[in-house]
């Protein structure tokens, strides 16, 4: 069936989570309203069915929340590929989404990797009567995005490459780039025949 449960609890996050890489509905509830988009838009484009119930510390920030829910989902796309027999394991695409342009590769390789090359822009706010710069997506930081591929590719065991080629607006760079690897995943995880596709005889 090509699917997996996970249920991960620690002092700061419990996450029961579900994914079935042939397909089905989905549902999050994170806490957190721009990370329940962004996997709103992964399951979308991935196709996968996937339920993700999180509750974290997140009074603090979505730090512990966004990291964690990344290693489950990441544990959980283990399980489910299984010996990968047959599949397809690279993919690549160039996305669009409006002004930002997205590259992303995939091998599901058995070796955990990422390269991330995107470089979101910083808001500029007024702090009293200075103006700084911040990194965020309402209250979401932006800097959690990698965080979140890093323990994806960590615990999936793939490789993951990632190049922002144009971009502008911090939301549509980030909707960019899960829509991006929704889609690479879904390419990837693809069977195309019935070989284990590597001369190694294993990944």
């Amino acid at each position: 069936m090509r699917e997996a449960k996970i249920e991960r609890t620690t002092r700061e996050t419990d996450i029961k989570l579900y994914l079935n890489l042939n397909g089905g509905n989905y549902k999050i509830e994170t806490g957190c309203g721009f990370l329940n988009h962004m996997l709103e838009l992964f399951a979308v484009h991935s196709g996968f069915g996937l339920t993700v119930e999180c509750k974290g510390d997140i009074e603090v920030d979505f730090h512990h929340t966004t990291e964690d829910i990344g290693i489950a989902l990441g544990q959980a796309f283990l399980q489910a590929i299984g010996d990968k027999r047959g599949i397809e394991r690279y993919a690549d695409i160039i996305l669009p989404m409006d002004e930002a342009l997205i590259l992303c590769a995939l091998d599901i390789s058995g070796r955990g990797y990422l390269n991330y090359d995107i470089e979101l822009p910083a808001a500029k706010v007024y702090d009293g009567e200075d103006q700084v710069k911040i990194k965020k997506v309402g209250a979401f930081d932006t800097e959690l995005i990698e965080e979140f591929f890093i323990a994806f590719t960590r615990e999936a065991k793939i490789t993951l490459h990632f190049k922002k080629l144009y971009g502008k607006n911090t939301h549509h760079i980030i909707e960019g780039a899960f829509k991006a690897f929704a889609r690479v995943l879904k390419k990837g995880v693809k069977i195309t025949g019935e070989k284990l596709p590597s001369s190694k005889g294993i990944l």
